[in-house]
């Protein structure tokens, strides 16, 4: 501890009680981000791409029925609101605006549901795009095997719809990761919560939280780099 007190004091900008400052605050801030950032973002991401596969593969289905037409302009009412409104007016909405109708959440379920909903929008219009680009030759070589319109989806699209989409669906999930900082306005501990937190007893603002975006960027680069090797892997595999 000594040893990086006097390497962090050798900054120019830094003095010994900002370091002290530095050290005491980052591991509150990282247990912050263990305890609630990256659970609250691997929930969201799961619930969310639950959401987008189902909508994804309800807008790619053929040959319409009155219900499939309903379900499906269902589903782009639901990408069109989602997606032109912001997040933060979105979790207010569930978080402040639900109580008034007698439906209240405590603050993660908030987080989780509005997040999951946020996420589900996006990743299905990238899960659409992706079975779109699948080539029309694989339906009907499918077909041409003796399987239905299930078993080809499942088997022969689904797979190659997901390779296609783990770059996006990647993205979405590192921007998870930082987004999850506008669940502190609904009173969540997670990591920018912490450290306004913390800034509001030190008034270290820029040091605090400058510390709090070097961790986001630990995390996000480590993802980064688990998203480099998931898609060198199906590569080799698929």
């Amino acid at each position: 501890m000594t040893l990086l007190n006097n390497l962090l004091t050798s900054l120019p900008f830094m003095n010994a009680e900002r370091a002290d400052y530095a050290i005491s605050s980052f591991w509150p801030m990282l247990e912050a981000a263990i305890l609630y950032t990256i659970p609250l973002a691997v929930i969201a991401f799961s619930f969310g791409l639950l959401i987008a596969l189902v909508v994804a593969v309800i807008c790619t289905l053929p040959g319409p029925n009155v219900l499939t037409k309903i379900l499906q302009s269902l589903c782009r009412v639901y990408i069109s609101i989602i997606r032109g409104t912001p997040m933060l007016v979105q979790i207010f909405i569930i978080f402040y605006g639900l109580p008034e109708v007698g439906i209240t959440l405590d603050p993660f379920p908030t987080a989780i549901i509005a997040f999951s909903i946020n996420i589900g929008a996006y990743a299905a219009e990238t899960v659409r795009a992706a079975i779109s680009a699948i080539p029309k030759g694989q339906w009907e070589a499918s077909y041409a095997i003796g399987m239905n319109y299930s078993q080809a989806f499942i088997r022969t699209i689904m797979p190659q719809a997901l390779r296609i989409s783990v770059p996006s669906l990647s993205n979405t999930f590192i921007s998870t990761v930082k987004d999850t900082s506008l669940a502190s306005l609904v009173w969540i501990a997670e990591l920018f919560r912490m450290a306004q937190n913390i800034t509001a007893e030190n008034y270290e603002f820029i040091l605090i939280y400058t510390e709090a975006a070097l961790i986001y960027w630990i995390f996000c680069f480590l993802l980064a780099m688990g998203q480099m090797r998931l898609e060198k892997h199906l590569s080799r595999h698929l």
